[in-house]
């Protein structure tokens, strides 16, 4: 492999990374409050690629739009996606974690609940939606839009690249700067003490799982854009996005981002070298090998008891 072919391979590696580093964060932030495996998050993914269907269905795009057309039409669909994965994420957390949590419940039956919401919310699609791919309708010209040192950047490429780092550092600042993001961290750390400083955990909870699921709406939408949107469609990269999440140390939102990229690029140089057959193997062998020296994950430290 030449340094021309590596380079290409990066590229398509931190493109990926991306897209596994958002979706990522949404297990992270619901484990971080909660050490809840929210394996439903798979779904809430696949909800926002449907939620761009819709509003850009709702709204079709002009046969050969601007510019400044297809920006909209983008926005658009991202706003839906994230809308409508808030949305599934809220209700989840509504109807199926909340009764748990006042409760009480053990959490085996919070992780058996996850994954059969995870069963009831991609079966619902599917009989919604039909059990087929929908293509995402389009909205621009996925053109070659210039060369990153000899890499050609189609337009996908770099929306998902740009509007992926936007998020991720929106999240960042979310966490570290804001009111919310010090409830957040509060309740992961100790959510008795945190209560008795008056942080409102409901609340705090419940809006995790909305940020959560906006980040998962968006990724849903923007892998849409890239291929077809269907209800299986959140399986592979939400069980990829999981796996990230616990290389980089599941909890800390940092550790998600270098966890879905470093996934990524491992995923992108495995099917490079030994072929799509050996897609994910690479990479859960590297979380495999990570783990065995740092259990705790690249950047993982010990939380506090959950809420």
């Amino acid at each position: 492999m030449s340094l021309s072919d590596i380079w290409d391979v990066l590229v398509l590696g931190v493109v990926l990374g991306s897209l596994y580093a958002v979706i990522a964060i949404g297990y992270t932030l619901v484990y971080g409050v909660l050490q809840l495996l929210n394996f439903a998050h798979s779904e809430v993914f696949m909800s926002g690629g449907f939620g761009g269907v819709i509003a850009l269905t709702l709204f079709p795009p002009a046969l050969d739009p601007s510019g400044i057309q297809s920006f909209g039409y983008v926005v658009l669909g991202i706003c839906a996606g994230a809308a409508l994965g808030g949305i599934v994420a809220f209700g989840l957390e509504k109807a199926a974690y909340l009764p748990l949590r006042r409760r009480n419940a053990p959490r085996l039956v919070f992780l058996i609940t996850a994954i059969g919401a995870s069963f009831f919310l991609y079966n619902l699609a599917g009989k919604l939606f039909g059990r087929y791919p929908l293509p995402m309708p389009r909205m621009y010209e996925n053109r070659r839009l210039f060369d990153l040192f000899g890499t050609p950047i189609s337009v996908t490429q770099l929306i998902i690249v740009v509007v992926g780092v936007l998020m991720l550092v929106t999240v960042d600042l979310i966490v570290n700067r804001t009111k919310l993001g010090a409830g957040i961290r509060a309740v992961a750390q100790d959510p008795e003490v945190a209560s008795l400083m008056g942080v409102d955990i409901d609340k705090v909870v419940s809006r995790t799982f909305v940020l959560g699921g906006l980040m998962g709406g968006v990724a849903g939408f923007l892998f849409g854009t890239n291929l077809q949107v269907t209800y299986t469609m959140g399986f592979l990269p939400g069980i990829t996005a999981f796996a990230a999440a616990v290389l980089g140390g599941i909890g800390n939102v940092r550790g998600a981002m270098l966890g879905g990229l470093t996934l990524g690029v491992v995923e992108s140089f495995t099917v490079e070298l030994w072929g799509d057959a050996w897609r994910y193997v690479g990479a859960f062998a590297v979380l495999v090998l990570v783990l065995m020296f740092r259990p705790t994950g690249i950047l993982g430290e010990r939380v506090g008891r959950a809420a």
